[in-house]
């Protein structure tokens, strides 16, 4: 299955989808260190987004999350692409600064946890 979207950050990732129903901060929701969900109650808790397509709805929480994300991505624990339902300006930045695909306008509902999942600029391919 194919899906086009919008671009918010060129590029090409692939990789396994982890997919939240509920929006992700990246502060605060996300240890930056590890890469794993820490707040509690999350859907994703204790599920690590390192080296994933993370999927998820739109992003909640304080513009720090875009630096977080940046950190993640320093520290080598970030996710490879990210894929929204709509993109809002905190994921957005986090994206453009930490060079990670991100593409928005996608129907989440169609990707699955575990899919494969190919990210080229605003298509998304699912295996």
């Amino acid at each position: 299955m194919e899906l086009s979207g919008r671009i918010i950050k060129k590029g090409k990732a692939e990789g396994i989808a982890l997919v939240s129903k509920t929006p992700v901060s990246f502060f605060g929701c996300i240890d930056p260190k590890t890469g794993v969900v820490s707040e509690k109650g999350h859907e994703l808790f204790g599920r690590s987004v390192k080296d994933t397509i993370l999927v998820f709805p739109y992003g909640k929480g304080s513009t720090v999350g875009s630096y977080a994300l940046y950190r993640m991505k320093k520290e080598g624990t970030a996710p490879k692409a990210l894929i929204n339902q709509e993109c809002e300006p905190i994921v957005a930045v986090g994206a453009i600064i930490s060079d990670i695909p991100c593409v928005d306008r996608i129907d989440i509902s169609k990707i699955k946890t575990g899919d494969r999942v190919a990210v080229v600029d605003n298509t998304v391919k699912i295996d």
